[in-house]
């Protein structure tokens, strides 16, 4: 296949060790090829036990010698905004290899890179703004003070679905408090990650305070767990790696903070905005190809308007555009692999199978002239509670549609599920939305939108969706 003329040559990625950069012993690296375009993308050092135990030690000496953690908080806060300004002075080049990598649209890609940088610079503000507390109640000769400190060092773990922005909820509100990172971002989607280490020498971060090596969770991402010198994993990815690693860092009662899978219901009531409600469920289901733990594909919809809402939604997601993601009209792009694309099909495949209609695609999808992996855009009717599709993350373009007859049982439903990351509730009566809100078991509840979200707002899950907060003050003090 002839390469595609927007496509650069293929990046080579390494290892920042101690501000120094570095190949694997041995020399191995691992290629990643575009999902969308099959062409080699990029070629990565292929790290090891050695490399993640090397960069953990000079995250242990920049923290333990005061390099950063002792610098004034206007210090950190001017190296944070000029990442910032780089970020946005690279959006362009950032956001095409992202595109290659994850397989996501292009719009898509520069979307999340240039908000990113917002994220920077709300760090940025925090680092200027940290306080305790104090005590002059407790007698004549006491004053007891309460100090927020950094927690030290922070083994860094990120995904392949958001691999930049994830990267920007975790990493400047670390180094904002004053902590040291090791980052390991998925050996899938390694290079924004790279470019952006490049970056933070250029804006005056000093050496071995963010360190990045490339490589598996086993066993790199294994070793940033249960290493002595960590004294905190922030990880995002699936529940069962999260529950692996909070086992792995409890064996030395290392702190962990896990933003982890969902089934993100949206609930409609009769009284909604349909044309809204509609709009936000196709949105939330095909967002970056429905590969994203924030999700909305999973709709509990009142029975007095099921048949029309689905209509509606059938509808207007079968005018979604999947194609090409350089292309910037494409809104549904590539699947990341193929035995991902296998597992979305197995899902729709048993549902049909369990009785629930397919009312829109349900098969995977050849987009001319391109050699990756796509899946239709599908809508799954008359599904019940008790089908597996209800409950479990299919992490496709997949939206599943369930009725209810009262408030009571909705939430019964919402609740009913192992995750509890996010939900949307759609009524115009307010009553109805406090309601909801307060007794749907989830991180964040959506009232009349879906996904909109700002570096201020804390983001996290319940239950099975993880522990501890990212983003917003809360997220700033995970770290302290």
């Amino acid at each position: 296949m002839t390469q595609h003329p927007a496509i650069p040559m293929p990046r080579t990625n390494r290892h920042l060790i101690g501000g120094t950069w570095c190949d694997s012993e041995g020399g191995a690296t691992l290629d990643r090829h575009s999902p969308s375009h099959g062409t080699l993308v990029s070629r990565s050092a292929l790290g090891g036990e050695p490399e993640a135990a090397a960069a953990i030690r000079a995250a242990r000496a920049a923290f333990d010698d005061g390099r950063w953690s002792r610098l004034p908080g206007r210090d950190r806060a001017r190296v944070l905004l000029r990442v910032a300004d780089l970020i946005e002075g690279n959006v362009d080049a950032m956001a095409l290899v992202e595109t290659l990598e994850t397989g996501k649209p292009i719009t898509q890609s520069r979307g999340e890179v240039s908000g990113a940088a917002d994220l920077w610079r709300y760090a940025a503000a925090l680092a200027r703004t940290a306080t305790g507390d104090s005590h002059d109640t407790l007698g004549p000769d006491i004053l007891a003070l309460v100090l927020k400190q950094p927690i030290g060092v922070v083994s860094v773990i990120t995904p392949w679905n958001f691999p930049f922005w994830m990267l920007s909820q975790k990493l400047p509100f670390a180094l904002a408090a004053g902590c040291t990172c090791v980052v390991k971002p998925s050996e899938m989607t390694p290079s924004t990650t790279v470019m952006l280490a490049a970056m933070l020498a250029d804006a005056g971060m000093p050496a071995g305070v963010v360190n990045v090596v490339l490589g598996t969770g086993d066993p790199v991402g294994s070793t940033l767990t249960r290493h002595p010198d960590v004294d905190m994993v922030t990880f995002t990815g699936s529940t069962a790696v999260g529950r692996l690693i909070a086992r792995t860092a409890a064996d030395r009662l290392t702190k962990v903070a896990l933003e982890l899978g969902g089934k993100n219901p949206q609930v409609i009531f009769p009284d909604a905005d349909l044309d809204s409600a509609v709009d936000a469920v196709v949105f939330g289901t095909v967002f970056n190809a429905g590969q994203c733990c924030n999700a909305g594909s999973r709709v509990l919809v009142h029975r007095d308007i099921a048949d029309d809402v689905t209509a509606r939604v059938t509808a207007l997601i079968a005018r979604v555009a999947v194609g090409d993601p350089l292309d910037p009209a494409t809104q549904v792009g590539a699947i990341v692999t193929p035995a991902h694309a296998g597992t979305i099909h197995r899902h729709v495949t048993a549902a049909r199978d369990a009785g629930a209609t397919v009312a829109l695609g349900g098969a995977p999808l050849t987009v001319p002239g391109l050699a990756g992996q796509f899946y239709q855009p599908t809508v799954v009717a008359g599904v019940t509670p008790a089908m597996a599709i209800a409950r479990d993350e299919v992490f496709g373009p997949v939206v599943t549609i369930t009725p209810f007859d009262t408030l009571d049982q909705t939430l019964a439903l919402v609740n009913g599920a192992d995750y509890g990351l996010s939900a949307g509730v759609w009524s115009e009566n307010v009553h109805t939305c406090l309601a909801f809100a307060r007794h749907a078991r989830a991180g964040t509840v959506w009232t009349n939108t879906w996904m909109d979200g700002f570096p201020e707002v804390a983001f996290g899950g319940m239950r099975q969706s993880g522990q501890g907060r990212e983003i917003g003050r809360y997220g700033f003090e995970e770290f302290l």
